[in-house]
């Protein structure tokens, strides 16, 4: 019978012979170490024809890729904020202008507030409109809010006048003319507001890509050739929105989407309508 020293079993290896584990564990060594190897001229020769690529062509499918996607569906650094300050402070100086019998008393009150907002606001976003936070958007809607409120009462009171006839405001074209045109002009800004703090979750939210679908249907998102890259609804677009709603008292060339933006157009469209016919009627009645 065939043993070995050792082990007097048969077959089992001889001192200093490796055993079968040992040859498998060469083998699979040798074979890793040519993988490696054959990965690694693989890996090389890659690398060599990726540098042979201008790096114009390299770049160019990361490029689609991000232009497939357009400026206002992708993270951005946020609006600027002077337009919207600009606009801010527009509406304090008409409420401003209109006097103080058409405005709920203390008629100094309600422009101070208005501007501590404001000033509050540009404090904490000096430049871009992009930090998330809920106290900084509930001001801004309370800031909002307290412009609208202002202007409503004022208007009532002028449209009280016009129709009663009780001051000098009903008899006098010129002043009659000044106020509801102040009047109009504040509301054209405060819907503005509205639209451009409503529509997708406000600047933030846009800025931050929260929310896939717009409220508002602006000819840049179903055109995009028509528009640069890097194109994103700003303040401008949404007071001009607002201007032309008041207006034509209906959409132009921007399409609301949701419900509570058809609902908020047609409030807008029916406020001005009444006041611009109730003054307009007015005044000419007046310079007859």
């Amino acid at each position: 019978m065939d043993t070995t020293e050792g082990t007097g079993q048969p077959g089992s290896p001889r001192p200093g012979e490796p055993g079968p584990a040992d040859q498998r564990g060469q083998r699979g060594g040798r074979a890793g170490s040519a993988n490696a190897s054959g990965m690694g001229a693989l890996w090389e020769r890659l690398t060599r024809l990726e540098h042979s690529v201008p790096a114009e062509l390299r770049n160019l499918p990361r490029q689609v890729g991000r232009e497939a996607v357009p400026a206002w569906r992708r993270v951005t650094q946020g609006e600027p904020r002077w337009q919207v300050s600009l606009a801010i402070a527009a509406a304090i100086a008409l409420q401003l202008v209109v006097p103080s019998r058409l405005l709920p008393q203390p008629s100094w009150l309600y422009p101070t507030l208005d501007g501590l907002l404001a000033a509050g606001l540009i404090i904490a976003n000096p430049r871009r409109i992009n930090r998330s936070s809920r106290l900084l958007r509930y001001a801004s809607l309370a800031l909002i809010a307290l412009i609208s409120l202002v202007n409503v009462w004022s208007a009532e009171r002028l449209i009280a006048d016009i129709i009663t006839r009780s001051n000098t405001v009903a008899t006098h074209a010129p002043t009659l003319l000044l106020d509801g045109g102040s009047i109009w002009l504040t509301n054209v800004i405060a819907f503005a507001l509205w639209y451009w703090e409503l529509d997708r979750g406000g600047p933030v939210a846009r800025a931050l890509a929260i929310k896939q679908y717009p409220d508002f249907q602006f000819v840049q998102m179903v055109s995009p050739e028509l528009a640069p890259p890097g194109w994103e609804p700003m303040f401008a677009d949404y007071f001009y929105l607002s201007f032309t709603n008041a207006s034509a008292f209906s959409p132009t060339d921007v399409m609301p989407m949701s419900r509570w933006a058809k609902m908020l157009m047609l409030i807008q469209s029916a406020a001005s309508l009444l006041t611009v016919a109730l003054v307009i009627a007015r005044a000419v009645n007046i310079l007859k």
